[in-house]
């Protein structure tokens, strides 16, 4: 019998010292209203993935394929890997979470930039190491700064690579200096959610390092540039040690039959990428131009967002108040550190041009 006066199972300390993940609000009830608050997908998702998403309807009283082979496989295909290099999830938000889940633990140290993704701090404090947070340089990862914060205690270091909230980048060139001067034990997670959107010749998604080392893991995604995040679907690649071992704690039917079906359409139906590329690329410069033009700073991007600084006189919460009546939802900064600006993703055209009418009057 339980003893009178007790509250309950006590939980981990170090879980609710976890300051828990927003997510980025949804859009008013109104038709009109534009959610912008979520880098999802400007143009929807591949047709031809929403109509295998729809053919998996009647064999729901299945299990999945508990090893996404279909779906490895088309990755490997596409992209020129190794198959049993390759690990599927319910986004790459659970990858990440089981990389910390098997590497890190009291005493452990993981490292991450100042305005990095706010699911690290999440996952390294879960497994109860320590998070280590290196400064940045304009809003962009200074790698220095990483090199720096890495100790004896250090187990992995989290590079967002385009970041997420900043939208900047650093070249293939210094991610090879970072990885270069992490101890051998030290695994460096590449994060490449928002890799498809980059079009600079300096820029690699970290394949290459993954494939030539023994202590690097590339993470992707399918809810951003293929439009799938309701379907929670993304994957990794990394070394087969390092796969073989999450693969061992992983849930046993992690993804769905549904976003197997819809994955291996999406990864294949390459022209709609383009698609979604071209859309970005034109209105993510040209929405760059117009805000600033209206004498708002903007931190330069090569995602599906944008970050825009207010003035104090005109700051991000007054902003964001007014954007609101208007039907515009972005991303307040809070959370992340950067009180004094709103993260804007990359909509439809009548979006984009709905929130620069919108500032316009905002600023007047």
């Amino acid at each position: 019998m339980a003893e009178t006066g007790s509250s309950g199972p006590v939980p981990k300390s170090c879980v609710m010292a976890i300051e828990a993940y927003v997510p980025g609000k949804s859009a008013g009830k109104s038709a009109n209203s534009f959610k912008l608050s979520a880098n999802e997908s400007a143009i929807g998702a591949s047709p031809k993935a929403v109509a295998a998403f729809a053919a998996a309807a009647s064999t729901l009283a299945l299990y999945p394929d508990g090893s996404s082979t279909v779906l490895r496989e088309a990755l490997a295909q596409r992209y020129g890997l190794a198959a049993e290099c390759l690990i599927c999830g319910a986004g790459s938000d659970e990858i990440l979470q089981l990389l910390a889940h098997a590497y890190l633990g009291p005493g452990d140290e993981a490292i991450y930039s100042r305005y990095g993704f706010m699911v690290y701090p999440i996952v390294i404090a879960a497994n109860g190491a320590t998070a280590v947070i290196a400064d940045e340089k304009d809003f962009t990862t200074d790698v220095d700064a990483l090199i720096a914060a890495v100790t004896p205690r250090t187990k992995m270091l989290f590079l967002a690579n385009p970041n997420n909230p900043t939208g900047t980048y650093i070249s293939y060139h210094e991610v090879k200096r970072l990885h270069a001067a992490l101890p051998e034990h030290v695994l460096l997670v590449l994060d490449g959610a928002y890799a498809e959107f980059v079009k600079s010749n300096d820029y690699e998604a970290g394949m290459a390092l993954v494939s030539e080392s023994q202590n690097v893991v590339m993470t992707r995604t399918f809810s951003k540039i293929h439009g799938l995040a309701a379907l929670r679907l993304g994957w990794a690649y990394g070394p087969a040690s390092i796969v073989d071992v999450l693969n061992r704690i992983r849930g046993a039917f992690n993804v769905s039959a549904p976003a197997i079906a819809a994955g291996v359409a999406a990864i294949n139906d390459v022209s709609f990428v383009e698609k979604a590329i071209a859309h970005n690329t034109k209105w993510l410069a040209w929405l760059t131009v117009e805000i600033r033009g209206l004498g708002l700073q903007v931190t330069p991007s090569v995602g599906n967002f944008l970050l825009v600084h207010f003035p104090a006189h005109k700051n991000a919460a007054m902003a964001d108040s007014f954007l609101q009546s208007r039907s515009l939802v972005l991303r307040r900064m809070e959370g992340y550190g950067i009180a004094g600006a709103l993260r804007l993703s990359v909509g439809t055209n009548e979006a984009n041009q709905a929130v620069v009418a919108a500032l316009k009057d905002f600023l007047k």
